[in-house]
C-alpha cells in the first residue's frame, strides 16, 4: 500500500499543495516551522481521522481561512482508494471513502495503517500511563475492530460506573444495585481488553529488542512489562474490595483505565537512567517493531512517517537506522530533516529511490 498523491488546502500552514510521492522515500527538507511536520500530519489525518500532534481539529485550519481539505489518493490491494476529509469552522468533521461519508469514524481505523516516530514520542517515556496506554490501544486498534468496539464500550462502563459512585455519595444510599450493574459489564469488557493487551505486548517484545540490538549494535538490553492489577486479581475482586475508597473519591481506582507499560533499560526505568540518544533509539525501535507487527496482521505495509528522528543520534545510529528502513520489509517512507546535504548522502547509500520536497514557509517544492 502507498499513496500516491495528496491534495491540501488550508491545512495549519499549508495554503496549496498538490503532491505526488514515490512508493519509496520521499523527503521533506527545510528550516523548522517551515511546515515539513504539517505534510506528515496530513497523512496521519488520513489513516486517524485526526491530528498526531493536535487533537482540536479547528485549530489545524489555517489561522486566516475558515476551513480546510486533505485529500489523499492511495492504491491498496491493487485498488484505487480516495479518502478525503474536511472541516468547516462551526461544523462535523466530513470524511468519505471514494465518495460515501463515514457513519462514524471507528469504521475507518485499520484501513490504511501507519506509524509515525516522531520527537514528540518522548513524551511515552517522560509523561504518565495515560499515553502508554493509548500507544497500546492505537495499535491493537489498527488490526482489531472487536478491540475497540470494547475499549469504547469499557469506557461509556466506566463513565457509568463513576456518576454512579458519584449519586450514591452525594445521596448517602446504600443502594448498590446499580453500581454491581456497571461492574459486571465492565468485568467482561476488562478481560478481553486485558488479554489482547497481554497477547499484543508477548508477540512486540521480541520483534522490539531484535530492532533496538540492531541500531545500537548490541550494547544495551532494553524490555518492556506489561503492568495490570488484573495479573494478580479478577477486576470483580478488586472493585469490591476497593468499593469503600472509590465511593469516597468518587471514581474507580482500579481496571485496565489504570494499566501501564514499563519501559526498561538494564531493568531501570529508562525515564531515569537512559541518555537522550538512547531514548531516541528505544522509541524508534518501538515504533519499528509496530510497524512490524501491523504488517504481520494486516498482511499490508503501513506507510512509515519519520519526523525529524535524526536529530540527538550520532551518524552511526541514523545511518542503520535508514539503512534498516530501506529494507524490502518497508514500503513507502516519508522523512523530514533540516540537513539536506547530509540526508542526501545517507540515502544515496541505501540504493533505494528517493525523491526530495523542499519546503519554506509552507510552500513545498519538488527538487529537480
Amino acid at each position: 500500500m502507498y499513496i500516491k498523491h495528496l491534495h491540501l488546502i488550508n491545512f495549519k500552514n499549508i495554503l496549496q499543495a498538490d503532491l505526488d510521492f514515490l512508493s519509496g522515500i520521499n523527503c521533506f527538507v527545510g528550516d523548522n516551522g517551515a511546515g515539513k511536520t504539517n505534510v506528515l500530519d496530513a497523512l496521519y489525518y488520513l489513516s486517524f481521522c485526526k491530528s498526531y500532534f493536535n487533537p482540536v481539529d479547528s485549530q489545524n485550519i489555517n489561522h486566516e481561512e475558515s476551513f480546510f481539505v486533505i485529500q489523499g489518493k492511495y492504491q491498496r490491494l491493487d485498488e484505487d482508494e480516495l479518502v478525503y476529509c474536511g472541516l468547516k469552522k462551526g461544523q462535523k468533521k466530513y470524511f468519505k471513502r471514494n465518495g460515501k461519508e463515514y457513519q462514524k469514524l471507528a469504521e475507518h481505523i485499520g484501513l490504511l495503517p501507519l506509524v509515525m516516530i516522531s520527537p514528540s514520542d518522548e513524551q511515552l517515556i517522560n509523561e504518565g500511563s495515560e499515553l502508554r496506554r493509548k500507544y497500546m490501544d492505537g495499535v491493537i486498534s489498527q488490526y482489531d475492530k472487536e478491540y475497540l468496539d470494547v475499549l469504547i464500550k469499557y469506557n461509556r462502563a466506566l463513565q457509568q460506573r463513576n456518576a454512579t459512585l458519584k449519586s450514591i455519595r452525594e445521596s448517602r444510599a446504600q443502594d448498590f444495585g446499580m453500581l454491581e450493574l456497571w461492574d459486571e459489564q465492565l468485568c467482561h469488557l476488562a478481560q478481553k481488553i486485558y488479554d489482547k493487551r497481554v497477547a499484543f505486548i508477548e508477540e512486540l517484545v521480541p520483534v522490539f529488542q531484535e530492532c533496538y540490538a540492531y541500531v545500537s549494535d548490541n550494547r544495551e538490553e532494553i524490555a518492556l512489562e506489561y503492568q495490570s492489577s488484573l495479573k494478580e486479581e479478577s477486576l470483580k475482586t478488586l472493585l469490591l474490595s476497593n468499593r469503600t475508597k472509590d465511593l469516597i473519591l468518587g471514581y474507580t481506582t482500579k481496571g485496565v483505565h489504570k494499566d501501564d507499560l514499563n519501559l526498561l533499560l538494564k531493568d531501570f526505568p529508562i525515564k531515569k537512567v537512559a541518555s537522550q540518544g538512547q531514548k531516541k533509539t528505544f522509541l524508534i525501535a518501538l515504533k519499528l517493531s509496530q510497524y512490524e507487527f501491523l504488517k504481520r496482521h494486516n498482511g499490508i505495509k503501513p506507510i512509515l512517517l519519520l519526523d525529524d528522528i535524526f536529530d540527538k543520534l550520532d551518524a552511526n545510529r541514523s545511518s542503520k537506522i535508514l539503512q534498516l528502513v530501506a529494507e524490502d520489509k518497508f514500503n513507502q517512507i516519508f522523512i523530514t530533516d533540516t540537513k539536506k546535504d547530509q540526508l542526501k548522502k545517507i540515502l544515496e547509500t541505501t540504493g533505494k529511490d528517493f525523491r526530495i520536497f523542499n519546503v519554506n514557509g509552507g510552500e513545498i517544492n519538488i527538487e529537480n
